[in-house]
């Protein structure tokens, strides 16, 4: 029986907004980590049957099918054909689903999942433009739910989503600030013990500090690189915290310091067979068991990985004692938390390199970004199972259990 098994897995940096990775064209970002893949796979491209990319805002730079430009700048065969998928911030994590899928079925037997977000140079929104992407049938269906206010711009704002998640489930501004700092607090540790290196491909930066270039694989030969998360906030604290603005409702708790960081970054993950794997001399690092994703509230919006874990748990025939890591994407405080107060999990196996409160969120990058630092910290720590599960615009997630080989 085919299987699915990831034998690479690799990221940028995640940049924050108009920081170092800021004028690094998203194809660029792209086919950095598709060439890092291959150097450190030792993959021929040529035997890539589909590369599967995440992207949320297919405008500007990243549209026209950004994959398919990834794949020509990385200087991969022209034979090598690219799709761009967008399921919101798991579209990279979907992207792993689809070549998992893939791989499973006999469709293909390498396939090349990974996903971008240049969030500097394509705003958080921009493909909405002057349109009304819900319709009124949406928008009419969902009006005047309960805890909503008919000033409050909703349905499908997703702050106000994850002020309604802390109401919920009566979570406090202490409880979100302390979940904040212990972010970026297990996130310096990691840095501090390089246990982010081996995942990170440095990405070279024109050296008069300007990074990158306008121009796909443009030649930054001898130029600087950029090799640590420049989103970690080793000053913050608590006091610092509780100064902040909550922007989504003026007697809320959610603040821009207990919600994810606008960020940029890319990463690409190879999914191929265990039989292939070892016709072509490739070691597999994790094999997938379990792929799932639902729907839920869209206007609670943020909730569904709770129903994903538990459909996860249940086709998997594993429980949740059994897995020894969690990464639960940070999109706002509440969501981590809600999660584990629903599903009773050890706090102490949640995001313990630290997630997108102080690493970073660049949507469409963030699922593969997240696999690949669990993947590592898997082998690292020798634990057998992770799984991963992240919320997405529109009320769904995607979640997946791998097993480490």
């Amino acid at each position: 029986m085919r299987d699915a098994v990831i034998v690479g897995a690799v990221r940028t940096p995640v940049g924050r907004r108009k920081g170092a990775l800021a004028s690094v064209h998203p194809v660029e970002l792209s086919s950095h980590v598709l060439r890092a893949l291959v150097e450190r796979t030792g993959i021929d491209p040529g035997d890539v049957d589909d590369v599967v990319w995440g992207c949320v805002f297919q405008v500007g730079d990243q549209s026209w099918n950004i994959a398919r430009s990834a794949v020509l700048a990385a200087g991969w065969p022209e034979s090598v054909p690219a799709t761009t998928v967008d399921r919101q911030c798991g579209s990279s994590q979907q992207a792993l689903h689809f070549a998992a899928g893939a791989v499973i079925s006999g469709q293909a037997d390498l396939v090349v999942a990974g996903g971008v977000e240049s969030m500097t140079r394509v705003p958080m929104g921009a493909s909405t433009g002057t349109g009304r992407p819900f319709g009124d049938q949406v928008r009419d269906r969902y009006r005047g739910v309960d805890g909503v206010t008919p000033d409050e711009p909703v349905p499908f704002n997703q702050g106000v989503s994850a002020e309604l998640i802390a109401a919920r489930w009566g979570l406090s501004r202490t409880a979100l600030d302390e979940f904040a700092l212990a972010s970026h607090q297990r996130a310096a540790a990691a840095q501090d013990a390089g246990e982010f290196d081996a995942e990170i491909a440095p990405v070279p930066v024109a050296s008069s500090g300007a990074a990158g270039s306008d121009k796909a694989g443009a030649d930054l030969t001898g130029a600087d690189k950029v090799g640590a998360d420049e989103g970690i906030r080793r000053d913050t604290s608590l006091a610092k915290l509780g100064e902040l603005a909550t922007p989504f409702r003026a007697d809320g708790v959610v603040t821009a310091g207990s919600a994810s960081q606008i960020s940029d970054g890319a990463a690409a993950l190879a999914v191929t067979t265990s039989q292939w794997a070892r016709e072509h001399g490739v070691r597999p690092l994790a094999r997938v068991h379990t792929a799932v994703v639902v729907g839920d509230d869209p206007v609670m919006m943020l909730t569904a990985p709770i129903p994903a874990t538990e459909r996860a748990l249940r086709r998997s025939g594993l429980s949740l004692a059994e897995v020894g890591v969690y990464e639960v994407n940070e999109a706002f405080a509440p969501v981590p938390l809600a999660w584990l107060a629903e599903t009773g999990a050890d706090p102490a196996r949640l995001n313990p390199r630290g997630g997108a409160i102080a690493l970073g969120h660049p949507l469409g990058a963030s699922g593969a970004r997240i696999m690949t630092t669990m993947l590592h910290h898997m082998r690292s720590t020798g634990v057998r199972y992770g799984l991963q599960t992240m919320c997405e615009g529109g009320g769904m997630a995607n979640a997946t259990i791998v097993e480490i080989l």
